[in-house]
């Protein structure tokens, strides 16, 4: 299913010219510099195609021969390859090596048919690599830095647009080249005969996996074969398909794709069966806005609301097929973290729910809709993105595009974070009252939800009351000390929230303490009514508190806070 939404992706794009989606036989590649040259194969400059400053630097992309897979073995890539391969110059110490790849550089392009090999263009570049003559080349500026990089080099004819690899004769005869080909197999992607690809295009731009890419299919060793087959006849992909579905995901994973997201070791990306807003749109709702656009998060998640409100599920576009698909490095392969199929609209429906579960009560200056790496270094350690819990962005991105609730661990996770830093902030708050909510309509749907976006006087759950009162407690103290450095929060909100029954019997003997200090009689009166009222639904205080009730005394505690600065509360006023 996946490699043929793909596939179809990729048939799709492709009748797009201005998709840059690459035809079969070709590759978007990063060429650094291009060595220009005239009929004669004197080399006349090296043009270096770079942009940026610093480590910021990056190759223009040219289309280009579709690359071979390289192995251990020494194998050339068309017109195109690394410093070794193109001028036979050693960087690595191994002289022989060298030797062998530029012979099989020359011998790649001397294979072209007849009609290729009689090009001007084509004849000047075997007229250079027969001269070898590098001598002319060290005379450039950029010439120390090829040696020392070994980077990818191409050819361009004095006086041409396009290299020499896109000169018509060349993409003539690459294209007859793929044209030939023999039916040996049933392609479990289109359903016919053709050609069964043996090794499949590395897939790059996976975060975490190795720098050359990977697979999605490959049977590397013979414990993973069967019925005598090798290789990729295990699982038949023919190379119209392979090429496809490879294509296409190199496509959406490319370093400027607007349909990739990274959410922590989850290289994932979206694409639908049409064009709809949604492909791109989901990257702005979810991920971090650029630093010249800070409010772009917020406008996509409005026009997402605005959309819906306006009909979109009633749409044809609503009905449009969505996919989602979210891969991990995994030793030479790539895994499948996540795969969702599912509608424009139903996917819309869960991403508004999902925003709508971690509404709760902010600051101005706080974000409205907390992006998912926010959500996600909020319950790491130090806040650092390389502290986030293994599978935890996987599992958390699956809750959300299906509308299933969210991991016990995600909870787990947010409440062993504020007890150890003694703070619950807004994103935590928000995160503990989506996690409780959908746990709470998925095992009851006539309950939309169960915590309130602000402070709910009429929730008796222990919990939520304890995390009250504990907040209380606390602005008691924070008024009676001005400026004190510490408070309860800092000493006692571990023990609070989990083993109530140990501390609160002090921290009320230490309220009467904090009470006397207050100068304003009536605020002392009216802090010890709401004292009182909180108290009403609690008899003894609980032992134990469950890893949810520790989730609501947060709440509880936050909801508290965030009612003592509402300008319009004259609850805590004195008299």
């Amino acid at each position: 299913m996946i490699l043929h939404a793909l596939y179809d992706y990729y048939q799709r794009k492709s009748t797009d010219p201005g998709a840059h989606m690459a035809p079969p036989g070709f590759e978007w590649k990063e060429i650094p510099f291009i060595i220009e040259i005239d009929a004669q194969g004197n080399p006349v400059q090296i043009e270096d195609t770079r942009e940026g400053d610093g480590r910021k630097k990056r190759a223009h992309a040219y289309l280009v021969p579709q690359g071979v897979k390289k192995t251990s073995g020494v194998v050339a890539n068309l017109f195109w390859d690394n410093t070794e391969y193109v001028l036979g110059v050693d960087t690595k110490g191994k002289p022989e090596r060298v030797v062998e790849q530029h012979q099989a550089f020359v011998a790649r392009i001397e294979s072209l048919p007849a009609s290729a090999l009689s090009d001007g263009g084509v004849q000047a570049v075997l007229r250079f690599l027969k001269r070898a003559d590098l001598s002319a080349l060290s005379q450039y500026a950029v010439w120390q830095e090829i040696i020392e990089t070994n980077p990818n080099l191409t050819f361009r004819l004095h006086g041409d647009l396009e290299l020499a690899c896109q000169r018509p004769v060349v993409v003539e005869a690459i294209k007859s080249e793929g044209s030939v080909e023999s039916k040996d197999g049933f392609c479990l992607v289109t359903g016919e005969n053709e050609e069964i690809e043996r090794l499949h295009t590395a897939i790059k731009g996976v975060w975490g996996a190795q720098t050359s890419g990977a697979n999605i299919v490959s049977f590397n060793l013979d414990a993973f074969n069967s019925y005598g087959k090798t290789q990729g006849t295990n699982a038949p992909v023919g190379k119209h398909a392979a090429f496809g579905y490879t294509t296409a995901l190199n496509h959406l994973l490319r370093k400027d794709s607007t349909q990739r997201l990274q959410v922590g070791d989850s290289s994932t990306v979206f694409w639908a069966d049409k064009p709809t807003d949604l492909e791109t749109g989901i990257v702005d709702i979810f991920g971090e806005s650029p630093k010249d656009d800070p409010d772009r998060n917020v406008r996509a998640v409005a026009s997402l609301y605005k959309s819906i409100d306006n009909g979109l599920i009633e749409k044809d576009e609503g009905k449009t097929r969505f996919f989602v698909l979210g891969l991990a490095p995994n030793a030479a392969r790539i895994a499948i973290r996540f795969w969702h199929n599912t509608t424009v609209a139903e996917m819309a429906a869960c991403v508004r729910q999902h925003f709508d579960d971690l509404a709760i009560v902010r600051a101005e200056f706080d974000p409205p809709y907390p992006t998912l790496f926010r959500l996600l270094v909020s319950v790491a350690m130090q806040g650092k993105a390389e502290n986030i819990p293994p599978n935890l962005s996987g599992e958390l991105m699956r809750s959300v595009l299906a509308g299933l609730p969210y991991p016990q661990t995600l909870l787990a996770a947010v409440v062993r974070r504020i007890r150890a830093e003694h703070e619950v902030t807004y994103v935590r708050a928000a995160l503990i009252k989506a996690c409780i909510n959908r746990a709470t309509r998925y095992s009851n749907s006539t309950m939309k939800e169960e915590l309130k976006v602000s402070l709910d006087e009429s929730n008796t759950n222990a919990g939520y009351r304890l995390g009250r009162l504990f907040a209380v407690l606390e602005k008691i103290q924070e008024e009676a000390s001005p400026g004190i450095n510490a408070t309860i929060r800092d000493r006692f909100y571990g023990a609070a929230s989990s083993t109530p029954v140990t501390v609160f019997s002090t921290l009320l003997k230490l309220k009467n303490h904090h009470i006397a200090k207050l100068d304003n009689r009536g605020r002392a009166v009216n802090l010890e009514k709401r004292i009182g009222e909180i108290l009403d639904d609690i008899g003894d205080f609980p032992a134990q508190l469950p890893l949810a009730d520790q989730g609501r005394f947060a709440i509880g505690y936050y909801h508290q806070r965030q009612n003592f600065f509402k300008k319009h509360d004259t609850s805590i006023e004195g008299a």
